[in-house]
């Protein structure tokens, strides 16, 4: 796993309760939220800026896992019969999609496109882990 989102409705004060309230160290802040904790994997806390953002607020936490080749995999996906529910996306980070387990839980699927690149993936091309 490589990150659990959080949609906030004040940054601020949610930046606030994270470090200060719970504890969890920051290791990046700017105008995109804040993550927290080190190592592979982290908590984003991001404002809801878009409407359908807004509407996450309070009942939503992405679980995002990082792929290599997230076309190729997304095309295994199918072939397996998997509801997606946003169908892979050029985002300036990289390439995203979201998908649901069979009790409609969404899990964000995503291949880093950024500089500085990410951690281990959960699946390889190949569809390895």
């Amino acid at each position: 796993m490589h990150s659990v989102a959080v949609f906030v409705s004040d940054l601020p004060r949610a930046i606030e309760f994270y470090r200060d309230s719970l504890r969890l160290p920051v290791t990046q802040q700017g105008s995109f939220g804040a993550e927290f904790l080190e190592g592979p994997t982290h908590i984003g806390v991001h404002p809801a800026a878009h409407p359908d953002a807004k509407k996450l607020v309070g009942r939503h936490t992405g679980i995002t896992l990082f792929v290599t080749d997230l076309l190729h995999y997304c095309g295994d996906l199918h072939a397996r019969g998997v509801r997606f529910v946003t169908e892979p996306t050029q985002q300036p980070w990289g390439i995203m999609a979201m998908v649901a387990d069979p009790d409609g839980n969404i899990l964000a699927l995503w291949e880093d496109h950024t500089p500085e690149g990410s951690g281990e993936p959960v699946s390889q091309a190949d569809g390895t882990s």
